[in-house]
Parts: C-alpha cells; sequence; structure tokens
C-alpha cells in the first residue's frame, strides 16, 4: 500500500517471552492504526478519483540516488511517504504529518534541494509541506518550508559530524589521520588536494565535515565551504542561464577551504569538469586547501578528463574499508549512546556480524531497533533485537552462505561457480577464488575448515593463505580493492 509504514514481525508469541509477545501485539496495533489513517487521508487507491497525477520523473531519479546513499529503512519510513507533486518552477513534497516533515527537513533537506537542482538541471526549487498532495484541487497547508543547502553561516558544514563522535578503526584509521592533519593544517602541500576514497556509507562525508568545523574553529573567519558534485554542477548550470558565471567562479575560488563531496558524479560533464579544472588550480595555486570524496580511485572513473585525473593525485589519496566486526560493534554502541540508549554489546555484536556492510546498514538497523523499542515501550533485550530485525537478518544471512558468496563471485568475473571448486589454477580463476574465500571468512561464521571444504575440499591453511594474500593486495591494488567493496555491496544490499 504507497505511503503506509509497516513494521513486520513474525513470530510465535508461544516461544516468545511475554515481553516479546506484547512487542507483537503492539506492532500489529500499529499496522492497523497506519492502515486506517492511509485509508482517511487517501481512500484506497492513492491516485483515485479521477486524478491524473504522474509520479514526478526528477523525484523518481532523486529516490533512486538516496537509496544507495541512506540505509533501507530510513528511505521506506521518511522519504517513500512523501508525495510529490511538480510545477514548472517547484517540486512540492507532502508529508503525511508534521513528525515526518521535520525528520526530512533536518536529516535531508539540504541533499534533497541539490538531488532535484541536480536532475532539474536547475529548474526546480525543492518546497516541503505537512499535507495531502492536490489532485484537482488546491488543499490549505498546515505548514511550508523552502529549503536551501546553501548556509551562508557555516559554509553547508553539518556541525554534528566530528572527529570525537568519529570511531576509529583499521579500516579507516589513515583516513582519520590524514583528515585530521590537513584540519589542523590547511594547505600543507603535500596534503593538497586530500582524496579521501572507498564505496558508499564509509564516513567519508563524516570526515569532510569534520575537517570543515576544525578549521572554522581554529580559524575564526575563514572561508569554508561544503559542496556536494550535483551542487557544483547545478549551480554551474544556473549560473551559466543567468549570466551570473563571474560571481560563481569568484564565489568558490575565494575560498580557504574547499570540500567536495562525490566528485564521480563530475564523469561526463564536460563544461562542469572544464570550470572545476580552473577552480581547482586557482585554490591550489593560492595555497588553499581542497578536499575530495569518491566511491572508486578516481583514475578508474570512465568520462573523467585525463587532467582532472592527474591533479587529483598530486596531493595524498587515502582508501576508506568497510569496517571491520570490531569497529562495526564501536560504531552501534556509540551510535547507540548518542540517542541516549544504553545498547548491551552482545545486541551490538548481533547486529554487527550479521549486517557487514556499510556504517548505513548499521544504524539503519539500529534505528529501528530503537524507534520500534519507543513505539511499543519496551526495553531493547536480546530476544527484542531478534525479533524486530528477524526478516532483515534472515535477507542478509541468505545473501552471506558460502553458496551464494561463489554465485555472485562467479557472476561479476564472468566465470562458472563450479570453477570456484575445481583443482584449476589458472589466473583468471586463481584471484576470484581467493576473493571468495576470503569473503566467506569476513562475512560468514563458518571455520577455516568449513570453508575449504566447500571450495573443493581445499585444506585449511589455502583459505589462509588467501585470506592473507587478498589483505596484503587490497593495500596497493585499487582495482583490487574496488572489487572487494563492489562485492561486500552487493553481498550486503
Amino acid at each position: 500500500m504507497h505511503g503506509a509504514i509497516t513494521i513486520s514481525i513474525r513470530a510465535d508469541s508461544r516461544e516468545l517471552s511475554h515481553c516479546e509477545a506484547q512487542l507483537v501485539k503492539h506492532i500489529h496495533t500499529l499496522e492497523r492504526a497506519a492502515q486506517v489513517e492511509h485509508q482517511v487521508r487517501y481512500g484506497h487507491h492513492h491516485e483515485s478519483s479521477g486524478s491524473k497525477v504522474v509520479m514526478s520523473r526528477v523525484w523518481q531519479s532523486c529516490l533512486q540516488r538516496l537509496e544507495e546513499e541512506v540505509s533501507l529503512s530510513d528511505v521506506n519510513l521518511w522519504l517513500k511517504p512523501l508525495q510529490a507533486r511538480e510545477g514548472d518552477s517547484q517540486l512540492r513534497l507532502f508529508a503525511p504529518n508534521t513528525h515526518v516533515f521535520e525528520q526530512v527537513r533536518d536529516r535531508f533537506g539540504a541533499r534533497l534541494h541539490a538531488l532535484i537542482s541536480y536532475f532539474s538541471d536547475g529548474r526546480l526549487e525543492l518546497r516541503l509541506e505537512v499535507g495531502i498532495a492536490p489532485s484537482d484541487a488546491p488543499i490549505t497547508l498546515l505548514e511550508t518550508a523552502a529549503l536551501n543547502d546553501d548556509v551562508s553561516d557555516v559554509g553547508g558544514v553539518d556541525p554534528r559530524y566530528t572527529f570525537s563522535n568519529f570511531v576509529v578503526g583499521k579500516s579507516n584509521e589513515v583516513g582519520r589521520a590524514a583528515a585530521l592533519s590537513v584540519a589542523q593544517h590547511p594547505g600543507t602541500q603535500s596534503l593538497n588536494p586530500l582524496l579521501l576514497y572507498g564505496g558508499t556509507g564509509l564516513g567519508k562525508t563524516h570526515l569532510l565535515h569534520s575537517i570543515g568545523a576544525q578549521v572554522r574553529m581554529n580559524k575564526r573567519g575563514a572561508r569554508v565551504r561544503y559542496i556536494r558534485t550535483e551542487a557544483f554542477v547545478s549551480g554551474f548550470i544556473q549560473a551559466l542561464r543567468h549570466d551570473r558565471i563571474d560571481q560563481f567562479k569568484s564565489s568558490l575560488r575565494s575560498l580557504d577551504l574547499l570540500l567536495v563531496d562525490d566528485i564521480q558524479f563530475l564523469a561526463k560533464k564536460g563544461g562542469s569538469q572544464e570550470e572545476f579544472f580552473h577552480t581547482f588550480n586557482a585554490l591550489l595555486d593560492s595555497g588553499q586547501q581542497v578536499v575530495l570524496t569518491c566511491d572508486r580511485y578516481p583514475k578508474e572513473i570512465d568520462g573523467l578528463e585525463p587532467r582532472l585525473k592527474s591533479r587529483f593525485s598530486w596531493g595524498l589519496s587515502v582508501a576508506i574499508e568497510p569496517p571491520d566486526f570490531e569497529t562495526r560493534v564501536a560504531i552501534l554502541l556509540e551510535k547507540a549512546q548518542a540517542q541516549g540508549i544504553d545498547l548491551g554489546e552482545d545486541i551490538a555484536a548481533l547486529i554487527a556480524r550479521r549486517l557487514p556492510g556499510n556504517v548505513r546498514d548499521l544504524e539503519g538497523a539500529l534505528n529501528t531497533v530503537i524507534a520500534t523499542s519507543r513505539f511499543a515501550g519496551l526495553p531493547v533485550t536480546m530476544a527484542f533485537a531478534q525479533a524486530t530485525l528477524r526478516d532483515l537478518l534472515t535477507v542478509h544471512e541468505r545473501l552471506v552462505s558460502i553458496p551464494n558468496i561463489q554465485k555472485i563471485v562467479a557472476e561479476y568475473f564472468q566465470i562458472r561457480p563450479s570453477d570456484l571448486v575445481s583443482p584449476g589454477r589458472a589466473q583468471r580463476v586463481a584471484r576470484p577464488r581467493q576473493l571468495a574465500m576470503a569473503l566467506a571468512k569476513e562475512l560468514t561464521d563458518f571455520s577455516l575448515v568449513a570453508i575449504g571444504e566447500a571450495f573443493g575440499g581445499r585444506d585449511h591453511t589455502t583459505v589462509l593463505y588467501a585470506c592473507r594474500e587478498v589483505d596484503k593486495r587490497k593495500a596497493a591494488d585499487g582495482r583490487l580493492r574496488e572489487d572487494w567493496d563492489r562485492l561486500v555491496r552487493k553481498l550486503s544490499t
């Protein structure tokens, strides 16, 4: 049912304690209440009564992009309930109630503004409202707000992200150290530009905001600007359309610190690449600091001009890896504490072991547990967490089984699954086999002996060698590291 938020927990109350049985009862009550509210607001079919409104293509594109950037639970809980209506100059998003409105405004407002501008080529502005989207007649608005990501007093930097609340582990300690060094000594030639690259949801954006906040704290009046690449592109397009290109150039080239997120989206945008190239050079030539993030090593981006690839490698490039088990546990405990929840380490370990993907997945699962606990008025126990996340954990368990790892790896490298368990040692098979073994060790609870058996009866020492070899080569081989990150994402989402 469109717009309804449903939390589904399959449980036999005979197998649960009284507390967990009450949870199921509360959740079913919430489901029924949501269904009734939806029918009262919209009727049984969201676009009935002769309405000819179709979903905005711009909004569809925004949702598709956001599904890659934020957890699935956040998308389903806050973004999909929004109704979109596209006009000549505005994209109006209607939230079903004030709570959803506030969550979207505070957590996603700046990002939505940038994406809508990007996907509409600067034609549309975002307007977020509380109410029901009109079909043929206008409605009375309960609350409205225009959103803009150009927060002049903080330069787009989100003060919630700091070095102190960034959880450090082996996967990100070098990146954090480099970011802190830049924040303390911006403009240092060997660190300019600083490029942080790795998969989505690993903390690159957190470090960007941390650098910005630290520089502003250390130097009063510092001109700092955080900008996503889509916002740069849409700003450049608008400047061209309205003959304000000189103002656009000067607004960026006069900065002390420029923080640019997701530069891979510059690919195949010739005019924007040209302007970014000159802005980049102007800042570096004057000793101003530039920090960039990317979802892969820039030299591997198709459609990015060679001269930009070369410029991006002038300073320091640092890979941010997916967090290991211990870091995932620490992240969950830190985020739970920030929400005033005393999360047991055993519960954090359960979520961390069963959700080996990125930090957004972990945070989404944690938010689901906390929100359900508050809705139902029940404490967060191990049984409660297992019941709440049962469907999610079951899906992930199917994804990270050894047979599925073999299937996904074989498809990725365009070989047969049987090749991975065969005695063959050809290079085209040996490398994927080593990756598959290392993924099985990282993402499952199987022993080295069991993994070896699943790969054609190989000895456990062969599995151990494969894991060590993959770890060693990830540090030196950017292509293998990207293969690893992509496979982890495929197996975790």
